[in-house]
């Protein structure tokens, strides 16, 4: 399977927070699978953790990166061809910040590991 992480899920992730399912810890640990965290996710924890909305033991430019790549998680640049999915997606969620990983999920045929229901709302691939 080709998961992209949600924000929410790879902060949980590498924080060990219980409201991770097993399922998901699972699949994120599974060898077999290719993770991937957007640098949208990378640029939405940096701008939350600036407003002080994120407290981070580091800060985010290092600590993001870091943890990523101990947890061999790859990184997913944002390219043309997947922005010009947006034009494509239905209003159903003005967070730029979900919709933008949502076309690249569906650009790239990855699944997207969340627990927001307006990304479930799309003809996407969620776990």
């Amino acid at each position: 399977m080709r998961i992209l992480l949600d924000t929410h899920i790879f902060l949980w992730f590498i924080s060990g927070d219980t409201q991770l399912s097993t399922d998901v810890r699972d699949a994120i640990r599974d060898p077999d699978n290719e993770v991937y965290l957007s640098a949208i996710s990378v640029w939405e924890a940096i701008v939350k953790y600036q407003l002080g909305k994120l407290p981070l033991p580091e800060h985010p430019e290092t600590y993001l990166p870091k943890q990523r790549d101990l947890h061999q998680i790859a990184s997913l640049a944002l390219d043309e061809i997947s922005v010009v999915q947006l034009a494509k997606l239905p209003l159903l969620h003005r967070d730029p910040f979900d919709r933008m990983p949502i076309c690249q999920a569906l650009q790239n045929g990855l699944t997207i590991a969340t627990v927001d229901t307006a990304i479930r709302a799309y003809s996407v691939n969620v776990m």
